[in-house]
């Protein structure tokens, strides 16, 4: 048990973790607001399709990046001074993306963009566990869970009203220079508001061979897949081998860094815990599927179906408060319930997103579509709020507490690196089909039946942890 001796609670403590919670929600929301100004983008900056990939797909790659790495440098460095640096790192990026020029300017932009929110993010954790005890803690992480959770079902929305607000071809920037005056008044509080930094003794390798590496294998990984419509031939499937051999580098290179006696950037002796492994990977192939849905369901509301930005973020709407509404009911009954819940939940965005797969074949091209996939994306928002958290709280019940904080960061990573494959294959999916066939409607079935093989993949991994579970019992 943590000792508490000695603890004095600081007066500030919820007004700083207002800020830290208030800049997070910012980082995260930009995951999901972009979405319904992707249209606008790609008519604003010429932007090919792989390009639009990208600005999706770039942000959540550098975000799982970084996320690791970025909590030791807290650890080492003072969480305040981190926080600050990348919260100013995170407005520069931001005023970025607004001013691109170019598609490469804003996914370089956006490349930027998301390593800032990976470095800031673990320090609302750090800020949590420096500054709470006891009930208070827990009180601290609900509210960072409910932030969360909010962050994603607003995203579309907000940016809808953004591009509502401003129907020029400019409109789009607002959606990134936004965060500029947030996140200014968001420094000056913080600068205030968060405790000083004290600054640890240990010096641990932040592991930059073994980023590299992994951030290398990746994009190897993903390139051939985002360019496919730009690049023809059989030449840049070659990609693809040297990515796997990348791959092999970075699990040599991370055993070496830990016979040396440093922690890695993944732990590979948290894969021998069962629970972790395949919750972790449960976690990777269900963020790869539903994250893909709002890039592909954006573009066919707005240039198939001729939707306005608003309109198309509240279309989606129901799928992101069915999810937030089920997140916290999740919560308080996966201790009761198991495995076994995070399966019902797939079951239920699995059914959401073949019923809506039907819809979209029925009424596609008339003007009540969105009203019309309402309650299949509510259905399966409600099964994404029974997957999420209490996946997280399975897949983490079992590793040790000294490494819970490792642990959460690797999930963390698989979720991000997760979002970035998804939105990779299944735009690749959606591309290739609406050029093929002419029809936004085929695209969308397609990339929905896409989306909906990663979600059995995810199945299948919760159907094996819950046999192991019971064998085990």
């Amino acid at each position: 048990m943590e000792d508490d001796e000695g603890y004095q609670p600081d007066p500030r403590r919820w007004r700083a973790l207002t800020v830290c919670l208030s800049a997070g929600f910012m980082t995260l929301l930009d995951i999901s607001i972009v979405n319904v100004a992707l249209p606008s983008i790609r008519d604003g900056l010429d932007a090919s399709p792989g390009q639009l990939q990208w600005v999706l797909a770039g942000y959540s790659l550098a975000f799982g990046l970084v996320l690791v790495p970025a909590g030791r440098v807290g650890d080492a460095r003072g969480r305040r001074t981190v926080f600050l640096a990348a919260l100013a790192l995170f407005v520069l990026t931001s005023t970025a993306a607004g001013l691109a020029q170019s598609g490469w300017w804003l996914v370089a932009a956006r490349l930027a963009q998301g390593a800032a929110a990976g470095l800031l993010n673990p320090q609302t954790n750090g800020v949590i566990q420096d500054m709470f005890r006891g009930a208070e803690r827990g009180r601290a992480f609900g509210a960072m869970g409910a932030t969360i959770g909010l962050s994603t079902a607003v995203g579309p929305l907000a940016g809808g009203l953004i591009l509502a607000l401003d129907t020029s071809s400019e409109g789009w920037r607002w959606v990134f220079l936004v965060n500029v005056p947030v996140g200014l008044v968001a420094i000056l509080l913080g600068w205030r508001l968060l405790p000083a930094d004290r600054h640890s003794s240990r010096r641990e390798s932040l592991d930059p061979v073994g980023t590299g590496l992994l951030g290398a294998a990746l994009v190897l990984l993903l390139l051939p897949l985002v360019q496919e419509r730009q690049w023809t031939g059989w030449l840049p499937w070659l990609l693809v081998p040297a990515g796997l051999a990348a791959v092999m580098l970075f699990v040599r290179w991370e055993r070496r860094f830990v016979a040396r006696g440093h922690a890695p950037l993944i732990d590979p002796d948290l894969y021998h815990l069962r629970s972790f492994r395949l919750g972790s990977l449960l976690a990777a192939a269900y963020f790869a599927g539903f994250t893909s849905l709002f890039f592909v369901l954006a573009l066919f509301l707005q240039v198939g179906e001729d939707y306005s930005p608003l309109m198309s973020g509240l279309a989606v709407t129901p799928f992101a408060l069915g999810s937030a509404a089920a997140a916290a009911a999740g919560g308080r009954i996966v201790a009761y319930a198991g495995r076994k819940l995070v399966m019902v939940g797939l079951t239920l965005v699995i059914g959401g997103l073949i019923v809506t797969d039907v819809v979209v074949a029925i009424v596609g091209g008339e003007s009540y579509i969105g009203w019309a996939m309402a309650v299949p994306l509510l259905v399966a928002g409600i099964g994404s709020g029974l997957v999420i958290a209490p996946n997280r709280t399975l897949t983490l019940a079992d590793v040790p507490v000294q490494r819970g904080g490792v642990a959460s960061g690797v999930l963390q990573v698989g979720q991000r690196v997760g979002s970035s494959v998804g939105i990779a294959c299944v735009g690749a999916v959606f591309f290739h089909v609406q050029s093929r066939a002419g029809s936004w409607a085929d695209g969308v079935t397609w990339s929905l039946w896409a989306a909906i093989g990663f979600l059995a993949v995810a199945f299948a991994l919760g159907v094996a942890d819950w046999r192991g579970r019971a064998a085990a019992a």
